[in-house]
Protein backbone atom coordinates (compact mmCIF):
# COMPACT_ATOMS: atom_id res chain seq x y z
CA UNK A 1 0.00 0.00 0.00
CA UNK A 2 1.22 3.17 -0.84
CA UNK A 3 0.81 6.96 0.49
CA UNK A 4 -1.43 7.86 -1.94
CA UNK A 5 -3.69 4.53 -1.01
CA UNK A 6 -3.74 5.53 2.02
CA UNK A 7 -4.69 8.99 2.00
CA UNK A 8 -7.33 7.56 -0.55
CA UNK A 9 -8.29 5.46 2.25
CA UNK A 10 -8.57 7.98 4.63
CA UNK A 11 -10.83 9.89 1.73
CA UNK A 12 -13.73 7.51 2.42
CA UNK A 13 -12.90 6.96 6.12
CA UNK A 14 -13.86 9.80 9.09
CA UNK A 15 -10.95 9.03 12.22
CA UNK A 16 -12.22 10.89 14.65
CA UNK A 17 -9.90 12.25 17.47
CA UNK A 18 -9.51 9.65 19.31
CA UNK A 19 -8.30 7.37 16.96
CA UNK A 20 -5.68 10.25 16.04
CA UNK A 21 -4.67 9.33 19.46
CA UNK A 22 -4.63 6.02 19.14
CA UNK A 23 -2.53 6.26 15.06
CA UNK A 24 -0.20 8.54 16.80
CA UNK A 25 0.16 6.00 19.90
CA UNK A 26 0.93 2.88 17.16
CA UNK A 27 3.83 5.41 15.77
CA UNK A 28 5.51 5.42 19.29
CA UNK A 29 5.21 1.79 19.37
CA UNK A 30 6.54 1.24 15.89
CA UNK A 31 9.80 3.53 17.06
CA UNK A 32 10.02 2.34 20.30
CA UNK A 33 10.60 -1.59 18.96
CA UNK A 34 7.84 -2.87 20.61
CA UNK A 35 4.96 -3.52 17.70
CA UNK A 36 3.61 -6.59 16.82
CA UNK A 37 2.28 -5.70 13.86
CA UNK A 38 3.48 -7.57 10.51
CA UNK A 39 5.80 -5.56 8.71
CA UNK A 40 3.81 -4.43 5.92
CA UNK A 41 1.15 -2.91 8.58
CA UNK A 42 3.84 -0.90 10.56
CA UNK A 43 4.66 0.57 7.28
CA UNK A 44 0.69 1.13 6.37
CA UNK A 45 0.38 2.42 10.27
CA UNK A 46 3.03 5.25 9.66
CA UNK A 47 1.64 5.97 5.80
CA UNK A 48 -1.29 6.74 8.10
CA UNK A 49 0.32 8.60 11.03
CA UNK A 50 2.21 10.56 8.88
CA UNK A 51 -1.20 11.41 7.02
CA UNK A 52 -2.73 11.90 10.68
CA UNK A 53 -0.08 13.60 12.44
CA UNK A 54 -1.52 17.40 11.78
CA UNK A 55 -5.51 16.34 12.75
CA UNK A 56 -6.15 17.12 16.33
CA UNK A 57 -6.26 14.66 18.68
CA UNK A 58 -8.41 14.37 21.91
CA UNK A 59 -5.86 13.72 24.24
CA UNK A 60 -1.99 13.70 22.43
CA UNK A 61 -0.38 16.67 21.26
CA UNK A 62 2.18 18.64 19.25
CA UNK A 63 4.81 17.62 22.26
CA UNK A 64 4.22 13.86 21.04
CA UNK A 65 4.52 15.03 16.98
CA UNK A 66 7.84 16.70 18.05
CA UNK A 67 8.95 13.54 19.94
CA UNK A 68 8.23 11.60 17.02
CA UNK A 69 10.00 13.89 13.98
CA UNK A 70 12.92 13.79 15.80
CA UNK A 71 13.32 10.33 16.11
CA UNK A 72 12.72 10.20 12.72
CA UNK A 73 15.41 11.62 11.77
CA UNK A 74 17.64 10.00 14.14
CA UNK A 75 16.77 6.90 16.46
CA UNK A 76 19.17 5.68 18.82
CA UNK A 77 18.84 3.13 22.15
CA UNK A 78 18.51 6.46 24.12
CA UNK A 79 15.60 7.89 21.81
CA UNK A 80 14.16 4.52 22.01
CA UNK A 81 14.20 4.15 25.46
CA UNK A 82 12.84 7.67 25.72
CA UNK A 83 9.96 7.47 23.53
CA UNK A 84 8.91 3.88 25.36
CA UNK A 85 8.17 5.63 28.20
CA UNK A 86 6.41 8.61 26.66
CA UNK A 87 4.28 5.75 24.77
CA UNK A 88 3.55 3.81 27.76
CA UNK A 89 2.35 7.25 29.22
CA UNK A 90 0.43 7.63 25.64
CA UNK A 91 -1.35 4.59 26.56
CA UNK A 92 -2.27 4.69 29.50
CA UNK A 93 -4.33 7.72 28.28
CA UNK A 94 -6.44 5.86 25.79
CA UNK A 95 -8.87 3.61 27.20
CA UNK A 96 -8.59 0.06 25.93
CA UNK A 97 -12.15 0.21 24.22
CA UNK A 98 -11.01 2.98 21.92
CA UNK A 99 -7.40 1.22 21.20
CA UNK A 100 -9.46 -1.89 20.59
CA UNK A 101 -12.06 -0.26 18.70
CA UNK A 102 -9.47 1.49 16.83
CA UNK A 103 -7.49 -1.44 15.44
CA UNK A 104 -10.84 -3.57 14.56
CA UNK A 105 -12.42 -0.34 12.77
CA UNK A 106 -8.89 0.10 10.47
CA UNK A 107 -9.17 -3.90 9.92
CA UNK A 108 -12.42 -4.34 9.21
CA UNK A 109 -12.73 -0.82 6.91
CA UNK A 110 -9.81 -2.44 4.44
CA UNK A 111 -6.68 -0.38 5.64
CA UNK A 112 -4.89 -3.65 6.34
CA UNK A 113 -4.87 -5.58 3.14
CA UNK A 114 -5.66 -9.58 4.25
CA UNK A 115 -2.87 -11.83 3.31
CA UNK A 116 -4.75 -14.96 4.11
CA UNK A 117 -7.44 -14.27 0.87
CA UNK A 118 -4.30 -13.13 -1.21
CA UNK A 119 -2.75 -16.73 -0.82
CA UNK A 120 -5.76 -18.25 -1.12
CA UNK A 121 -6.31 -15.95 -4.80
Amino acid sequence: MTFEDVKAWLDGHYLPPEYIDCATAVMLKILDGKCKMKPQEKEIMALLYEQTKTEKGMLLGDDIHLIISDALIHLDDTKRNSIYETRVLAETRISRPVMKAFKAMIRQQGLFIDNEEETAA
